[in-house]
């Protein structure tokens, strides 16, 4: 099944999407939660009757909907850099023989054909496009041999990073958590939809209609069943967590010139089997202190 959380006349909904068309139910007319994090903790037997419900639902426009994040709060967003050793090579870093991880914040993340926002303090944001790996069944020091079962399903990313940032300390967690820099969608695809660890898939990332990455998830140094067993050797990986597990080369800071994303342009990023993310970029917009005005 592929899920897709939304809004539509200002109510939140869950959607099952089958050739481009979503059926599924608002908050207002149902008898489950509509946050598919919440039904992701309560079991894959939970998630399947939901789906199957919502597939009985009223069709929704998909140009109608706001598109919202799959799980719009995730418990945690444990990112891995340096995961493809062409992309470490047009880095200034050496390859690490252990995953690189970092973390980032909820509130990096915006939706399916929602801007992706520059921030006022730099003009340095790049794309970087990556698989998601949504974690089902959580636990503790799961072995390589059964880290597969812990996946409930895939998603895809664009993670925004403000480079300038990212490299003002030996840590990237400022520049890889701007606000509103991190697109996920649209869809959750459960896993039995896709190659186990989301192997031999097709990453490609579009800037105004031009590739600038492309690659096979196959190129991935530590592939998914790998980083489950390092993270959760330290970590208690719990139900909705999203793994981002690293983007290949072609990054716009390590061009010549640079390319980097700026207010007008449109980014897409497409793999095989999960669909297409696509994201409008837009300079952020400095509003009033609404405190300090009514005080």
């Amino acid at each position: 099944m592929r899920f897709v959380s939304f809004e539509f006349s200002g109510q939140r909904g869950l959607a099952v999407e089958r050739a481009g068309q979503l059926r599924g139910l608002t908050a207002g007319n149902c008898d489950h939660t509509v946050d598919l994090g919440q039904l992701i903790a309560a079991g894959p037997e939970e998630l399947l009757r939901v789906g199957r419900q919502l597939g009985d639902g009223p069709e929704f426009d998909p140009d109608a909907v706001i598109f919202l994040p799959p799980l719009v709060r995730p418990p945690k967003i444990i990112c891995v850099g340096l995961n493809y050793a062409d992309h470490t090579k047009e880095s200034p870093y050496e390859q690490p023989d252990y995953p690189t991880l970092f973390a980032r914040f909820t509130t990096t993340l915006v939706g399916h054909n929602q801007p992706i926002m520059r921030p006022l303090a730099s003009t340095s944001l790049d794309f970087e496009g990556e698989m998601v790996v949504v974690i089902g069944r959580g636990g503790r020091h799961i072995p390589k041999s059964r880290a597969h079962d812990h996946v409930v399903g895939y998603s895809i990313f664009n993670e925004g990073s403000v480079r300038e940032y990212q490299f003002k300390s030996p840590q990237w967690t400022v520049g890889k958590n701007f606000d509103s820099t991190g697109g996920f969608g649209p869809a959750l695809v459960t896993a039995d939809e896709v190659p186990a660890g989301g192997k031999g898939l097709r990453l490609e990332t579009r800037l105004n209609g031009a590739t600038v990455q492309s690659a096979s998830t196959d190129d991935m140094l530590f592939d998914v069943a790998t980083l489950i067993e390092t993270i959760s050797e330290a970590i208690t990986l719990e139900p909705g967590d999203l793994i981002v597990s690293g983007t290949p080369a072609g990054i716009g800071w390590a061009r010549n010139p640079r390319l980097l994303m700026k207010d007008g342009d449109r980014c897409e990023v497409s793999i095989e089997g999960l669909g297409k993310l696509v994201n409008p970029v837009r300079d952020e917009v400095r509003t009033e202190d609404i405190a300090g005005k009514a005080a």
